[in-house]
């Protein structure tokens, strides 16, 4: 039966990751996702799972790549600075083909930055931070509820595609506290089969070998190109998105996580002005929905875009319009959160210019 509970967001992950069947977690604490390490030292370890805070988040992804490799069902967290110190391992996670998930509770920077919420970690998350051309499956949770809810997908997904998978929140969502539904989820029935994991030499077979290093360029060549037509396969079939009074709409909002549950705010505002205002909510920043937001490009007359942070998924906004329609940005930065009304007024400014360059 399905469970209603008060939670904040970073426990209300936490609690998921139990539930999913996740068999380890190796992390260390960075602000402001603690209390995901914290409830999963408690509960996880109360309830079967192998809970570690290790010397450093290098060796916690170093330590992912090990249990994955073996077939265990692992994960881990951080905050942006301690992403960054994954993402040599996560290179070698994502060319050895091993599945696991991998959290950022998002804070303000660059450095050590601020420990407020920011989006300014969607360049090293979508466009691959560590070296090498690989993805990462990236969902971006808007509520406590999604926090959650991507938990299971994302280890489902993992599984699916031999990849790492990414859930890109922020201190915000982390630290709110909202009604949480968990429904019956048996980790039995969705764990996969793992030939491939290093469980020793059997009578049938010889010992699985799994690695990122590879001497000959044409055998590294030959790998590059399996991994490209699994990203195709990801782009195909994964990607995910939420649509908000757009069809009618005249006039384009575009926002992840955070930012996209503030934006259906200004959504209704505008159209109470009677603005014929819609927003696209991508929940896969990868793989990104370009289709329909070209699509939608041949319907309105501009996209604002709305993050925190100087503009980054601006760029895959203004790949998928493609030119067709003016793209403009609006962001604050530092872990400050935009207000509804301060969104409004440059969607109107946005609105004022197209409507002029029309009658051009």
């Amino acid at each position: 039966m399905s469970e209603v509970r008060l939670m904040k967001g970073n426990e209300a992950l936490a609690e998921a990751v139990i539930r999913a069947g996740c068999d380890a977690f190796f992390g260390y604490p960075i602000t402001p996702q603690n209390e995901l390490i914290e409830y999963l030292t408690d509960q996880g370890r109360k309830r079967g799972m192998i809970v570690m805070q290790v010397e450093s988040e290098i060796a916690a992804i170093n330590m992912i790549y090990g249990a994955s490799g073996a077939g265990a069902r692992v994960m881990s967290s951080s905050s942006g600075p301690g992403i960054s110190l994954m993402q040599e391992g996560l290179s070698y996670i994502a060319a050895a083909e091993l599945p696991c998930l991998l959290v950022n509770i998002s804070r303000g920077g660059p450095g050590l930055g601020t420990i407020q919420p920011s989006q300014g970690d969607y360049f090293q998350a979508v466009k691959g931070g560590g070296h090498g051309d690989y993805h990462l499956l990236v969902l971006a949770p808007a509520s406590v509820q999604e926090m959650a809810d991507f938990v299971f997908l994302g280890f489902d997904l993992a599984d699916k595609y031999r990849n790492p998978v990414m859930i890109l929140s922020d201190g915000a969502l982390g630290q709110m506290m909202e009604k949480v539904i968990f429904k019956d989820y048996d980790p039995k029935q969705h764990k996969i089969p793992k030939p491939w994991a290093t469980t020793g030499k059997t009578p049938d077979r010889q010992p699985n070998v799994i690695t990122s290093l590879h001497i000959f360029s044409e055998e590294m060549e030959k790998i590059n190109f399996r991994l490209q037509e699994k990203y195709r396969e990801i782009e195909k079939n994964e990607v995910r998105y939420e649509l908000i009074s757009t069809d009618d709409a005249e006039y384009l909002l575009m926002a992840f996580g955070l930012t996209a549950r503030i934006c259906q705010r200004v959504v209704e505002i505008a159209r109470q002005q009677g603005l014929k205002v819609g927003l696209l909510r991508p929940i896969t920043l990868y793989p990104f929905p370009y289709d329909i937001l070209n699509k939608l490009a041949d319907q309105v007359h501009g996209v604002l875009d709305v993050e925190m942070n100087a503009g980054q998924m601006v760029e895959d906004v203004r790949l998928g319009v493609n030119g067709k329609i003016p793209v403009n940005f609006y962001g604050r930065m530092g872990g400050i959160i935009p207000t509804p009304e301060e969104i409004l007024q440059a969607l109107q400014k946005m609105i004022k210019t197209v409507d002029v360059k029309e009658k051009v």
